[in-house]
């Protein structure tokens, strides 16, 4: 699917030894095969996030409609500290994806799960969908996670997202447009996450990079 530019105001902030850590360590197998959601039970999008954290944040439940799915396949770590960082990071896209659809910018659970330049870059990226009364439709295989820790504290994590079974559409025509054929449909996003005071992952920082994953 056709994407509009997404505005970054800031690099990461980690340094680059912790950034070659994020790409060398993860979930148990973030890199397994299918697009089923296997460690997941299958597809995620209409589960409510479990509230973690010093009495349990009260987590926005984030619904995908039918007509748009996020597949996502090794989002699974033993260290339930990660863990905590990929279920709110998983959280995140589905918000984002869903603020799309809904063409809503300003929606409750991506100011929730994003801040600083994130949450920015997030909004744009959004109203770039309403500005072209565009939506979401097919799929997005979200895949091969990457997640790490860094010496204070903060979270690291990369993920891979194959549009290649997703379209934008055009609200008032319902013409669909793909990723074109001689561009790659897989994108790698890059976020650094700070754990609020609500006990929620946050993510502060976001990169994305077309074609910066194997496939």
């Amino acid at each position: 699917m056709t994407r509009p530019l997404r505005l970054v105001t800031a690099a990461l902030t980690v340094s680059a030894a912790l950034l070659l850590s994020a790409c060398g360590s993860g979930g148990d197998d973030g890199s397994s095969p299918g697009i089923a959601g296997a460690d997941t039970g299958g597809d995620t999008s209409s589960a409510p996030a479990t509230p973690t954290g010093p009495g349990g944040a009260d987590r926005p439940e984030v619904k995908l409609p039918g007509t748009f799915r996020a597949e996502f396949t090794g989002w699974t770590d033993s260290d339930p500290k990660k863990q905590a960082i990929l279920d709110d990071g998983r959280e995140r896209l589905k918000a984002e994806y869903a603020a799309v659809i809904a063409a809503d910018p300003k929606a409750e659970a991506v100011g929730f799960y994003t801040s600083q330049q994130a949450l920015t870059s997030s909004r744009t990226y959004i109203q770039g969908y309403v500005d072209n009364d565009h939506t979401l439709i097919g799929a997005a295989r979200v895949f091969n996670p990457q997640v790490s820790i860094s010496d204070s504290g903060g979270g690291v994590l990369f993920y891979c997202v194959d549009e290649s079974k997703g379209y934008t559409q055009d609200r008032r025509t319902k013409k669909k447009t793909g990723t074109p054929d001689d561009v790659n449909p897989v994108l790698q996003y890059r976020t650094t996450l700070r754990k609020n005071a609500k006990g929620v992952w946050s993510t502060v920082s976001l990169e994305t990079e077309r074609g910066g994953c194997d496939t």
